[in-house]
Parts: C-alpha cells; sequence; structure tokens
C-alpha cells in the first residue's frame, strides 16, 4: 500500500490526463474527472466509475445539462499499489478504461484491449 497527499494524488491523475494521446482525449466534451475516496462497505470496491451519458448512447446535450463525471477512487488505488509507479500506472489504465465507457466501450471490449 502506499499513501500520497491529495494534492499529490490530483497532480498524478494531472499528469496521466495530460500523457493521453490526443486522439483518446480530443472527443472529450462535458466531462468533469473528480477524486474521491470510495465509502468503506461500499460494493463493489472500484479504482474509477464513469457516471452519464455514453456518446453511443446520447442524442442532442442541450443547453444545461451536467457533465459527465469520471471519479478516481484514491483510496482503493492506493491500497492496491506498492509504490508510486505503480499507483501511477493503476491512475493511467483507470483513467483510459472510464474514458472508454464515455466513448461506448463496455468492460468486456476494454478487457479486450488491455484498459480493465
Amino acid at each position: 500500500m502506499v499513501e500520497i497527499s491529495d494534492d499529490d494524488f490530483e497532480r498524478m491523475v494531472g499528469e496521466a490526463f495530460d500523457a493521453l494521446p490526443d486522439d483518446m482525449v480530443r472527443g472529450l466534451e462535458n466531462v468533469a474527472i473528480t477524486i474521491a475516496d470510495q465509502p468503506p462497505g461500499e460494493r463493489p470496491r472500484l479504482y474509477g466509475l464513469y457516471r452519464g451519458h455514453p456518446l453511443t448512447n446520447r442524442g442532442y446535450y442541450g443547453l444545461g445539462e451536467l457533465p459527465d463525471r469520471i471519479t478516481l477512487y484514491k483510496n482503493n488505488m492506493e491500497a492496491h499499489a506498492d509504490d508510486l509507479d505503480e499507483l501511477r500506472a493503476r491512475v493511467r489504465i483507470t483513467l483510459v478504461h472510464e474514458i472508454g465507457h464515455y466513448f461506448g466501450l463496455d468492460d468486456a471490449r476494454l478487457r479486450e484491449l488491455g484498459w480493465a
């Protein structure tokens, strides 16, 4: 298990996002990336969660729509990382995975691509 400050984790997430290929993030629109701790006892334990309407299921996005949200669960990632490099890798994989959901990819396809 590795523990870092919230500020350092937020910086790590920003760096991971900035390092993603342009063609992966270019189409992201009206998506907030947030960081939280998943409450103890909540199941299943997750590294991240996408909430919103995938591009493949959405029609016209109207004025005043709340943004889709990708939440990264810091406590779960820290609990399953032995060092900072492993945590960085988990952050990147989780970001890619949740962005994949935004674009309409399901878990089976994300596993095939190595993003699960």
